[in-house]
């Protein structure tokens, strides 16, 4: 069955462009977390766990670059600048990507990625001298021509050290002598086979004794300085010894400006200087990394962004973006702006908005009034608020641009057993009352769904299919088009899908209709990651197993015992689906920890289906999907980042305006490209028409807003060049518009 779905899998990928079309992907990273440092003249390049990026402090601008913009690599680990002003990147999975600004291309060289058999085949450093690139990687060191991009050699054995010991730095002084997490390497004068073991004398850790990784080694004064895990080292030319014995702790990195040895050492920069050692002013950040050129003055890598050090300010610099890349909950507003929240409290992160140019990070560094960093679960209301569920501190509203905080005081909501004013949100909805349900988690008085109604009055319930006894961590409020709630627990004996409607009497419990499904009733699995409701009414219930339908909805709101038909989606069996989401023409997208799986409205034909190595996606393991329905845009939250595309599933117009027919004129190139028809209404029907009345083509558009016409006629030929038009109507044919294109036949 495993090997079944992954040739599925295959055969969607070969033909997912053609079934949904994706275009303008892009990429966004948080890019604090810097790992290395470099510069083109007075530009400043680094390379973090995000992408990389460029600061142009004459402009104060900065150029990002992720895997959408042509990068391979993702986690950026190492930069350098070679003499041709390319800009290499080293990362994590072990390839290299070599920018060339001049005409925004990217080369990406993955020999080294395959050459080793370790599982990490990072690139610690990057290094450009002439017209050769020194790479340190965990496996060795390679060195590459700065020209043609091929291997020139490569080394993964120094002496009797072990094989592919992972080398941190590389100083090229005459002969190279390499840093290693096992000691110090020097090549033999002489020795011109580098891949031999026997061209390097070692230094070994000393026999019996801790193990001494050696991060860096710096020419000073004419001497071999050696950072390591337990101080300094220096060499005499046949060993070391020990140097500035009062610094015994891991020395993290090493620079040497004129006269002056400057060092890092936990979170505090030192400077050697006349035989006395000063210490700067101590930052608050995880600083890794030193960098200094004539241009750019001493700068440092932190977990913060690049530290520009000098006098008593300290300059940050980071491009704008999220503020970490993790995407547990995604909604789009009515304005189109994305709100997202970063996760519980081992994330800390607070919430982020992304206007489509702009990110705000809200957080209790930014928003000191905050209750909590830990947000969960975002919503966006119909009303346009938004809200912000927190894991312990309540939840937040917030409408144009006014928040309000929400906790148990007032609300009749409670927390956890252990600390009932540990109030935990995991789910918001709205019926069609308007009233606001708050999904809240183990709360200790059993009352876990709670309505907010427009006049500000609070109701709690709860929930008799668990039993009065039982808490439960309850999770995924939806609610459909008969207000009946949906959610779901994955605690104990009753762990599965609930169901509850209280037919809008909020004091009258006897008509409340509640039930509970689990695998006795059909579904696949009880461990359920997201509940939606689509466009027909159905309930969506994504599981560790796949995804099953809910449907016949409306027999809970009657009253009587529910006739509920559970089904299950066959094109999605055996997938963890851990996010859903509708698009306006009731296709589903859905996110696995495989990557991202499109279906059509009733599930029985899979699409597209986008991965990282298909796609410009950050991650296979899909977190949070959001879509705005105005504009086509998907978005899809991962483990490493955010990836945004445009489709054509727009939210159709309520009636026609005008249609809007381009591009004119409409240039035939084997059939490669595409018309655009906009301005459809829901189901719309296209003919196309030649200017003498003879019609060419008819079909259907796929349901939203944009059709697209690829040039050809009923019989599959392309149509000759001509003034052809483009004729749209509702099914009824009540309604219709028409525009006109100028095709030219090349």
């Amino acid at each position: 069955m495993k090997n079944f779905l992954s040739v599925l899998f295959i055969l969607c990928i070969s033909y997912s462009a053609a079934a949904q079309e994706a275009s303008n992907w892009k990429n966004y990273t948080n890019m604090n977390s810097i790992s290395a440092i470099s510069s083109s003249g007075n530009e400043i390049w680094a390379a973090t766990s995000g992408g990389g990026f460029s600061y142009n402090p004459a402009y104060n601008s900065y150029v990002t670059l992720h895997k959408a913009d042509g990068l391979n690599g993702i986690n950026l680990t190492a930069v350098t600048v070679d003499k041709y002003g390319k800009i290499w990147f080293g990362s994590a999975e072990g390839i290299i990507d070599v920018y060339n600004p001049a005409d925004q291309s990217i080369k990406s060289i993955f020999s080294l990625s395959e050459f080793s058999e370790k599982a990490i085949r990072q690139i610690n450093e990057l290094q450009a001298i002439g017209d050769t690139i020194y790479a340190a990687t965990s496996f060795g060191i390679s060195l590459i021509d700065a020209q043609d991009f091929h291997i020139i050699s490569s080394t993964t054995k120094f002496g009797n050290l072990p094989s592919n010991t992972s080398v941190s730095d590389i100083l090229v002084n005459g002969l190279l002598y390499v840093s290693t997490d096992a000691g110090s390497a020097i090549q033999k004068a002489g020795a011109t086979n580098l891949s031999a073991p026997d061209s390097w004398n070692v230094y070994p850790s000393p026999a019996g004794g801790n193990s001494i990784a050696v991060n860096k080694i710096v020419m000073y004064k004419d001497s071999l300085i050696a950072a390591t895990s337990s101080g300094f080292q220096s060499f005499n030319g046949n060993s070391w010894s020990t140097f500035l014995p009062q610094y015994q702790s891991d020395i993290n990195d090493l620079s040497v400006i004129g006269d002056t040895l400057l060092f890092l050492t936990n979170n505090n920069i030192y400077f050697f200087y006349n035989g006395s050692i000063i210490k700067y002013l101590p930052f608050n950040y995880n600083l890794t990394k030193l960098y200094y050129s004539l241009s750019t003055g001493l700068l440092a890598a932190s977990n913060n962004g690049i530290i520009q050090v000098y006098g008593n300010q300290n300059n940050i610099i980071a491009p704008n973006g999220p503020a970490a890349n993790q995407f547990s909950s995604m909604a789009v507003d009515n304005n189109g702006n994305l709100w997202c929240a970063s996760g519980t409290d081992a994330v800390l992160k607070g919430f982020y908005k992304f206007d489509g140019k702009t990110w705000t990070n809200y957080n209790t560094q930014t928003v000191p009034s905050l209750p909590s960093n830990a947000y969960y679960v975002a919503y966006a209301a119909p009303d346009n608020s938004v809200y912000l569920g927190s894991w312990g501190g309540g939840f937040l509203r917030i409408k144009d641009g006014v928040m309000k905080e929400y906790d148990t005081t007032g609300t009749g909501m409670q927390g956890i057993q252990k600390t009932p004013q540990f109030l935990v949100i995991t789910g918001f909805g709205v019926d069609s009352q308007n009233d606001l349900w708050v999904l809240n988690y183990g709360g200790v008085n059993l009352k876990t769904l709670n309505v907010l109604t427009p006049d500000s009055t609070w109701y709690n319930f709860y929930v008799p299919s668990t039993g009065f006894q039982y808490l439960f961590s309850f999770d995924h409020l939806a609610i459909d088009q008969f207000d009946t709630k949906w959610f779901s627990t994955t605690d104990g004996d009753k762990a599965g899908l609930y169901y509850f409607n209280e037919n809008k009497t909020f004091t009258n419990s006897n008509d409340d209709v509640y039930g509970y499904l689990s695998t006795n009733n059909g579904l696949n699995s009880t461990n359920i990651n997201s509940i939606v409701v689509d466009q027909n009414g159905d309930v969506w219930v994504g599981s560790n197993l796949g995804v099953n339908i809910i449907s016949n909805t409306q027999s809970i709101a009657a009253g009587s015992v529910p006739q509920l038909s559970v089904t299950n989606v066959f094109t999605l069996r055996e997938q963890s689906v851990n996010c859903i989401a509708v698009d306006p023409i009731n296709q589903k997208w859905v996110g696995t920890d495989q990557g991202l799986l499109l279906v059509n409205s009733d599930g029985t034909e899979l699409l597209a289906a986008y991965n990282t190595s298909n796609s410009p996606l950050l991650s296979n393991d899909i977190t949070s999907i959001a879509i705005n329905k105005n504009t086509g845009t998907v978005y899809v939250g991962t483990d490493q980042g955010l990836t945004s595309f445009s489709t054509s599933a727009v939210q159709p117009q309520e009636t026609f305006t005008k249609l809007f027919v381009y591009p004119s004129p409409f240039v035939l190139k084997n059939g490669t490209n595409r018309l655009t028809i906009d301005g459809l209404i829901r189901d719309s029907e296209i003919k196309i028409i030649s200017i003498n009345g003879r019609l060419i083509k008819d079909f259907s558009s796929p349901g939203g807003r944009i059709a697209y016409w690829d040039g050809t006629d009923s019989n599959g030929n392309l149509v000759s060049t001509g003034i052809y038009l483009v004729v749209a109507f509702d099914k009824e044919g009540t309604n219709v518009f028409t525009g006109k294109v100028a095709v030219i036949h090349q």
